[in-house]
């Protein structure tokens, strides 16, 4: 019915780190390559915990677009976009919102969580208790099948799930809609008509997913059905009615290996992060004054590389001989500190050197972020549009 369509989008709250790369945009990079991806800078999102500190969204947004060119992500290969830019991202949450029951959004576990996080900011606020579905709005207005997400946010695309869901149900019955999910059946042609009704058969009644797939795969192979009828079949398919939000599927990804230099999680509240694009030489000193096992108080002490942050790195950058040189040289102390954290320095520097090398040009010349930038925008807000219209005329609301 609808292409491979991957959706993922960052809040502008900083500059990006080790973190961010390793958890998030080498997998974005990955999937530009195997799908259509559009990657959104989520100005809205930020507000929904920064709004009181609005002057450092833009700038950050431009950043933050710099970082995702610098770590491979390819203009020429996904949708680069500003969800602000894109107000049907705004007219579809208003929308969804009229039938989302107020205790879905309360039940959503991060709700509570980050309050309890965030307790020096006031997140009893209306926009901060309805970004889930803001967030399912970002998702089903480009009617994505695909959403990489970590295993914290499943319960955020189970949720919007359950929203196109609820909105098939309620907007997908128009009146005559058997009738013309039939006479759809019959412009397949004899064979494909009789072989869809099997289909929809075994599934409807024995559950046969295998039967799904195949009649999901018939329909996407018509060429001569109109996308009416083509959401009309893939409703009829599932007993439902007419599919005008399509529900995303999870692509589960990775927790970021990627430690702090303390050990900890790689966070700016932390202060223990490196930077993408950070001047070597600051990347030197961070590493070289990283802590290590506490037990290794002289040169001639033994440690365990268990204890020891940097070891982490080199979980993260090392092959297998340099940890086998480190667990014999920590263990035996058989070499120092400052020698166990020089590999680690230049495999962060030979990673880093390729994106500060992508990102000269976009430095020198600001308009060409821009540009990828509106180029971005004007192709989300037309893939938008397209589903606004199916959206407003099943709500009641085209007045044509």
């Amino acid at each position: 019915m609808f292409a491979d369509r991957v959706l993922s989008g960052m809040r502008p709250t900083g500059s990006l780190h080790l973190g961010h790369y390793h958890g998030v945009l080498k997998n974005w990079v990955k999937l530009q390559q195997q799908y259509e991806c559009l990657f959104f800078v989520a100005d809205w999102h930020a507000l929904t915990t920064h709004y009181g500190t609005p002057e450092i969204i833009e700038q950050n947004a431009w950043d933050m677009v710099i970082d995702w060119l610098a770590a491979g992500v390819d203009p020429s290969q996904a949708t680069l976009f500003i969800q602000s830019k894109v107000p049907a991202h705004a007219e579809l949450y208003l929308l969804l919102s009229m039938m989302t029951p107020l205790g879905w959004l309360e039940r959503v576990p991060t709700y509570k969580d980050q309050q309890e996080r965030l307790s020096e900011k006031d997140l009893s606020t209306y926009g901060f208790l309805g970004y889930p579905l803001l967030q399912s709005a970002d998702i089903l207005i480009y009617r994505a099948n695909r959403v990489p997400v970590g295993e914290d946010q499943a319960p955020h695309l189970e949720f919007t799930r359950e929203i196109a869901r609820r909105f098939n149900h309620i907007y997908g019955k128009e009146p005559g809609f058997e009738e013309k999910a039939e006479l759809a059946i019959k412009k397949l042609g004899s064979r494909k008509s009789k072989l869809y009704t099997e289909l929809r058969t075994l599934y409807q009644e024995q559950g046969d997913e295998s039967a799904l797939e195949k009649a999901r795969s018939l329909l996407d192979e018509q060429q001569n059905l109109s996308l009416g009828d083509q959401e009309r079949l893939f409703g009829y398919l599932e007993g439902g009615g007419k599919m005008i939000l399509v529900e995303p599927e999870t692509l589960l990804t990775e927790a970021s290996r990627m430690p702090g230099l303390d050990g900890q999680k790689m966070s700016k509240s932390y202060h223990n992060t490196i930077s993408l694009r950070e001047d070597p030489d600051s990347i030197r000193k961070k590493i070289r004054t990283m802590p290590t096992d506490p037990a290794r108080v002289r040169r001639s002490d033994p440690g365990d590389p268990a204890k020891c942050p940097v070891w982490q790195f080199h979980l993260v950058y090392s092959d297998d001989k340099t940890r086998e040189w480190v667990q014999w040289g920590c263990t035996t102390a058989g070499i120092g500190c400052l020698e166990c954290k020089s590999p680690v320095i230049d495999m962060v520097l030979v990673e880093q050197a390729p994106m500060v090398e992508r990102v000269r040009e976009y430095e020198e010349d600001p308009t060409l972020v821009r540009n990828i930038i509106a180029d971005g925008c004007e192709r989300a807000n037309k893939l938008a549009e397209e589903t606004m219209r199916d959206i407003r005329e099943a709500m009641g609301l085209s007045y044509s």
